[in-house]
């Protein structure tokens, strides 16, 4: 198994990298998408995506349980890309499930190692500016801190994505 953690701002150019990535492996394509079109914004940047993406993908769309997601259609014959983490822990943290986020997220690190084939995760960098007003809002970009910590150490290659332009963190793309 291969495992990549891909960050950066908003509008990066860090999901079309992802993409080329997860081409590039040969394998079949997943895309687990745990955004949902809670408005109009919100649902031109879905189509946006799917637009870009073309129909060589099977798609999940998956709010919160990623990790079962994983367990299900993780094979040795298929690269998952899930897009995107950051909307993923927004979903977990302020649902109506009573400690999804700490459950959700113990399970995707805990599954993690034990998966086959290639998984792409991406993922917004929010920990970059000043610290944020509100308590959700603190909570949220300490929590995406935290947790890009914790799987960075767990992924084979980190990735920073700006302005298009790809950095390494973590590993190589030979590894």
């Amino acid at each position: 198994m291969t495992t990549e953690l891909i960050l950066g701002g908003a509008r990066s150019g860090k999901s079309k990298i992802a993409e080329e990535r997860a081409r590039a492996t040969g394998l079949g394509l997943l895309y687990i998408a745990t955004g949902e079109a809670g408005d109009d914004e919100m649902a031109s940047r879905i189509a946006h995506h799917r637009e870009r993406r073309g129909n060589d993908w099977i798609v999940i769309e998956e709010p919160i349980l990623l990790a079962e997601q994983l367990q299900n259609n993780a094979t040795e014959e298929n690269c998952i890309l899930v897009d995107c983490l950051t909307l993923w822990i927004s979903n977990c943290l302020f649902s109506n499930q009573h400690s999804c986020w700490e459950v959700e997220r113990e399970k995707l690190l805990t599954l993690l190692p034990t998966l086959p084939g290639q998984i792409i995760f991406v993922s917004n960098e929010v920990g970059m500016g000043v610290v944020p007003m509100g308590k959700e809002t603190r909570l949220f970009v300490d929590e995406s801190g935290w947790f890009h910590q914790r799987l960075a150490e767990k992924c084979d290659r980190a990735t920073f994505i700006v302005a298009g332009l790809s950095h390494t963190l973590k590993g190589s793309l030979s590894d």
